[in-house]
């Protein structure tokens, strides 16, 4: 497909993450391809969340930014009519680019020594525990899903307070882990499952995964549209059997409805047209352990869970993928 140019420069800018994550690696790639495809004096500038990644949201549905990925891509549809962590801040501007696909999970796990293999373990115990998780603070995706993922498996803050228990929280799910790594907590509750992190304290023998109930998986799907994404046998050497988790997958590139078309339609080209060029910066992990899965296939990237922008449909109709 011939690459499409625009004439005039443009200025954009673009959100990722907190600064030394995948979000801004893939805004950096997308940032040189679009360049290279635009006016001579064309730039972007990449800016740092300093909070839980809601804030990108904010600015792009304010018209302070014109670009930011979130993730997971399940709970964005509520972004647009201020539901579940989005009340009182509804973004019904929001149009999406394109999803870029992240095979990822929620996991809460234990360490071994206190005995609890399941959650209806973990409520009849009762421990006093220290969890490391994100923040719940009204910005943190993962910390409010955190929360969500407990309260369905009947540990509310209440509850979880009551049996002498606290979360220690960071925004970063490396630093949570971390924590674990160092011993100063009981448990850990987080995504980035495959990352090296997870990988070190569960080959290790730090923890055990808590396989997560059916009842409320599917429970989560019913109320919020949560998906279920269990993890393999053998995706941990001492995983013997397939873990029923949470999914927490999926990067979803959003902009304003009012980005004009032909810019929208340039960066939708650049994600899918020159996608080999940031798959070559995963290829040296295998698929299942990478942040970015890979290959990137350009049909499921068309399929957003909230409406493609005008300029992005225009693209994927003319290219065969919708």
């Amino acid at each position: 497909m011939t690459a499409p140019r625009l004439e005039h420069s443009h200025h954009l800018r673009f959100v990722g993450d907190w600064g030394q994550a995948n979000f801004h690696r893939i805004c950096s790639w997308l940032c040189e391809e679009f360049c290279k495809r635009s006016g001579p004096r064309s730039r972007v500038a990449i800016w740092s969340i300093r909070a839980g990644g809601i804030e990108a949201i904010d600015l792009v549905e304010e018209g302070e930014a014109d670009l930011c990925i979130v993730t997971p891509a399940m709970l964005m549809p509520a972004a647009l009519d201020g539901r579940l962590i989005f009340q009182g801040r509804a973004a019904p501007h929001l149009r999406a680019l394109a999803v870029l696909p992240q095979n990822d999970r929620m996991v809460l796990a234990l360490r071994p020594d206190l005995g609890i293999r399941s959650f209806e373990e973990l409520r009849q115990k009762k421990p006093a525990l220290r969890i490391a998780t994100s923040r719940n603070d009204g910005t943190n995706f993962i910390g409010y899903v955190a929360r969500l993922f407990m309260q369905a498996h009947g540990i509310d803050d209440a509850t979880f307070a009551s049996w002498g228990g606290t979360y220690v929280e960071d925004s970063n799910p490396r630093e949570s882990l971390q924590r674990m790594q160092d011993g100063e907590v009981d448990g850990v509750l987080q995504e980035a499952i495959m990352t090296p992190w997870w990988s070190d304290i569960v080959e290790a023998g730090k923890v055990v995964p808590l396989p997560s109930e059916e009842a409320v998986l599917q429970q989560l799907q019913k109320d919020y549209g949560f998906g279920r994404n269990d993890l393999p046998a053998g995706y941990w050497p001492s995983l013997q059997t397939s873990l029923p988790a949470l999914d927490f997958s999926d990067f979803l590139i959003l902009v304003r409805d009012d980005m004009p078309e032909d810019i929208a339609h340039l960066l939708t080209w650049c994600l899918v047209e020159t996608r080999a060029a940031i798959e070559r910066q995963y290829r040296h992990l295998p698929p299942q352990r990478s942040p970015l899965s890979y290959p990137l296939v350009p049909s499921a990237m068309a399929r957003t869970s909230i409406a493609l922008h005008p300029g992005a449909r225009r693209y994927y109709e003319a290219a065969g993928h919708l």
